[in-house]
């Protein structure tokens, strides 16, 4: 089900850049929007564009789906996942890989 309610679509919005670790004012600069406007998006108050949209779910590496269709799995991705240890040391590079073993085996 498609969600139409902007308020929902800025709960979404605001759920996917926490989970992401990013600021209203990254997510903004990213997609070449002002701060006011990003979080008056976000909060609920106002419509966007069409390429507004495309413009923040570039920004925070995700689909039009990942907002506006009610129940979508936002299953982490692969690429979600080189993308937060992208600028790791290479010693928090090979914490990391540890812990995804041991945690993965602990799953069996």
């Amino acid at each position: 089900m498609l969600v139409s309610e902007l308020k929902t679509i800025g709960s979404n919005l605001y759920k996917v850049r926490k989970a992401k670790g990013y600021t209203q004012a990254e997510v903004a600069e990213l997609a070449e929007l002002s701060d006011r406007t990003y979080a008056d998006i976000e909060r609920g108050s106002v419509s966007m564009r069409v390429d507004t949209l495309l413009k923040i779910c570039t920004a925070l590496h995700i689909t039009p789906n990942d907002i506006l269709v009610a129940g979508h799995d936002s299953a982490v991705t692969e690429r979600d996942i080189l993308e937060a240890i992208k600028h790791c040391s290479s010693m928090e590079k090979e914490t990391v890989l540890q812990l995804i073993s041991v945690y993965t085996r602990s799953l069996k």
